[in-house]
């Protein structure tokens, strides 16, 4: 079979959930018995995106936006209600077999891992299940081990591993069959930060060395800023945005912000005349930010104005946290100026 240009397509993706409702209210609910009567729930609503060999997708969006629903669907779990979907050019649900071989995925909030079993028992079982000859399993291994640091938790049992061990050990197993697609459903939920930039560092590394496909969900935006060249948003089972992080930002998230240490006190010394197109965002103690669009007012201009009528001590010029951009996505804003 001729391999497809792009590795995932999807069109006029739709879902639907029936949700029955319980006969007799709480007892009916206690003993299973449901009416025939409920509501249909859309979780996803004529969703249309391809992603290509080697790119590395986000995949943003709330809680019960839509986002683990898709994931299922693209992995074969769940089968759509309409529309079209094909990875690696096959029907994902039919060939569900077949594309495992070929996916490696990792679920933030589920594991593939046997609890009371060391991991390196774990992926000897993986390698089993896989079919991945003694010789390639080791090499493979060893390698992950060697660049995740797993040295000395190998045969420590899954359940007595922090949740970084835990998570590095998860990423081990889904690439032990070295997959082309990576799909990667919230894998830093509940780590630290060290453990959070340890991850990214890998995954950039994987995708710069292999130019391994992936596809990562995350509520944490740092690892779509950090991680995705592109990203797709959506919400309440609709796609919103589909591009780089840069566009998301001119289209929702144009306006800057300054932040500002004076000498005197900034809540309590005179107020500071600010020109059109600027606002305070936030003031305290010595430190106030200004929120203000470049199209109105350039920054140096700013800065110039600030400078005549207060004594600086230190600045900083930030773009909007992206968090901050999806969520007017979320609340429904309209592009900034329109």
């Amino acid at each position: 079979m001729t391999e497809p240009v792009e590795i995932v397509r999807v069109q006029g993706l739709r879902k639907e959930f029936r949700v029955l409702r319980h006969r007799g209210g709480v007892v009916g609910a206690v003993r299973g018995l449901f009416s025939r009567s409920g509501r249909t729930v859309r979780a996803v609503d004529d969703v249309s995106f391809a992603i290509r060999p080697g790119e590395l997708v986000g995949y943003v969006g709330a809680n019960g936006a839509g986002k683990s629903t898709t994931i299922k669907i693209l992995v074969g779990i769940l089968r759509a209600t309409s529309g079209s979907v094909r990875v690696f050019g096959r029907d994902p649900h039919r060939f569900r077999r077949q594309n495992a071989l070929r996916i490696g995925v990792v679920f933030g909030q589920r594991t593939q891992l046997w609890w009371d079993l060391p991991p390196s028992e774990s992926f000897q079982l993986l390698g089993t299940l896989y079919r991945i000859p003694a010789r390639e399993l080791r090499a493979r291994r060893d390698e992950l081990v060697d660049r995740l640091g797993l040295g000395a938790v190998l045969d420590v049992p899954v359940r007595k591993l922090s949740l970084g061990q835990r998570m590095r050990c998860e990423l081990t197993a889904s690439l032990l069959h070295a997959p082309d697609l990576v799909i990667l459903d919230e894998p830093t939920i509940g780590l630290d930060v060290v453990a959070k930039e340890e991850v990214r560092t890998f995954l950039r590394k994987l995708h710069a060395d292999r130019g391994t496909t992936l596809v990562l969900t995350s509520h944490d935006l740092g690892d779509i800023e950090r991680l995705c060249s592109r990203v797709l948003v959506i919400d309440e089972g609709r796609l919103l945005h589909d591009g780089d992080v840069e566009s998301l930002r001119r289209l929702f998230g144009h306006r800057r912000i300054l932040q500002i240490d004076l000498r005197d006190d900034a809540a309590q010394g005179r107020a500071l005349e600010l020109p059109r197109g600027c606002e305070v965002l936030e003031q305290s103690g010595h430190r106030i930010q200004l929120e203000f669009d470049p199209d109105q007012i350039p920054a140096p201009e700013l800065i110039r104005q600030v400078l005549v009528q207060r004594e600086i001590l230190d600045l900083k010029l930030q773009e909007r946290p992206i968090e901050d951009v999806v969520r007017r996505i979320y609340r429904g804003d309209r592009r900034e100026g329109d």
